[in-house]
């Protein structure tokens, strides 16, 4: 008896409107709690989602307005030059696969289906629309299907810099790109299958793996030098810097006036490691997992979830789109409401 998980994509429509906050419900400190307008559009995004299928539907082209074609086009030429410098070799390069593919640029929002279609092309990944936050379980588990649930609102137009939670810009120019890359799939893939079935004591520890890879990862560069392969740093200008920058051996650590480090600690990407490492959610992280490479990041991801104590081996058949298992289990804890 097991935790209830998806055995076909199409089941994971049965886990995708499961949202912790349901896209809309912003918090008092969020920079559009008082805003009724954009309050209304998140609204208006939540609903598509929400009633959005997987199969045999197409995603809707959003129309985006002036205002939040502007707030991209910020974010866009205030990451531009440190992309250049900071990024790993991977990730410039599928930007620049997705500006010929899928009209990536600073004065256009991309469409996710043209994104998803092409992505689905390149490494059979693919997005899925949804409305808000899900829980780290559900996550994980449509990544056991190569598919990525992805926000289509907007951070507000008073703050372009930052967000308090996953937006359009930090999704398709932090995730996007690096799903381009098969080696960085794979990796994803690996979390995925591991978590499902899996107890929440394990869903814990691959959700931490998660977080300091593919949403704050390192990886070195040919020169030597740290780059970035994680979303969270890829999309944000400061901390995309204050993890990659070089420094002196004799620069301290510590912490500044601002109550932030003044240089992280960067420890070899171990997975084992990794998943006891706990993370601040609001500020730039204390710790950062450094790879050898993104085929060293996924090798060592796979070991560590062929060691962890799973209840059954799973495997993907990408032509159905079905997870096999190799022992029968009965899905009988947190089944999603329309599946009882």
């Amino acid at each position: 008896e097991v935790h209830w998980f998806p055995r076909h994509i199409s089941e994971l429509d049965l886990i995708a409107n499961r949202t912790l906050d349901a896209g809309t419900d912003l918090e008092a400190d969020h920079p559009g709690f008082h805003d009724e307008e954009y309050r209304g559009r998140r609204a208006k995004l939540a609903e598509l989602a929400l009633n959005h299928r997987t199969l045999n539907e197409c995603i809707p082209r959003t129309k985006y307005t002036v205002e939040e074609v502007e707030t991209w086009g910020l974010v866009w030429d205030t990451m531009d030059g440190l992309w250049e410098k900071y990024a790993c070799k991977e990730y410039k390069t599928s930007v620049n696969l997705l500006k010929k593919h899928c009209n990536y640029n600073r004065n256009t929002i991309p469409q996710i289906g043209e994104i998803s279609s092409f992505l689905q092309l390149q490494t059979n990944f693919r997005l899925r629309p949804v409305a808000g936050l899900i829980s780290s379980r559900d996550f994980l588990n449509g990544l056991a299907f190569r598919t990525f649930f992805c926000t289509q609102y907007i951070r507000h137009p008073s703050m372009p810099l930052y967000t308090p939670e996953p937006d359009i810009c930090h999704e398709l120019l932090g995730h996007v790109p690096m799903f381009v890359d098969r080696d960085f799939c794979d990796f994803s893939q690996e979390i995925g299958l591991a978590s499902l079935g899996a107890s929440d004591e394990d869903v814990l520890k691959l959700a931490r793996c998660y977080w300091h890879s593919v949403e704050f990862g390192l990886c070195r560069g040919e020169d030597g030098t740290h780059k970035a392969y994680g979303a969270g740093l890829l999309s944000s200008f400061g901390e995309l810097e204050y993890s990659c920058k070089e420094r002196s051996q004799d620069e301290p650590y510590g912490t500044g006036e601002d109550g932030m480090p003044l240089r992280p600690v960067i420890k070899p990407w171990d997975p084992a490691v990794a998943a006891a490492q706990d993370f601040p959610i609001t500020t730039y992280q204390p710790v950062y997992f450094l790879a050898e490479s993104l085929q060293d990041a996924k090798l060592k991801m796979r070991k560590y979830c062929e060691d962890l104590p799973r209840p059954f081996f799973a495997l993907y058949n990408a032509q159905t789109e079905t997870v096999h298992i190799d022992r029968p289990v009965r899905r009988a804890r947190g089944i999603p409401g329309d599946a009882e």
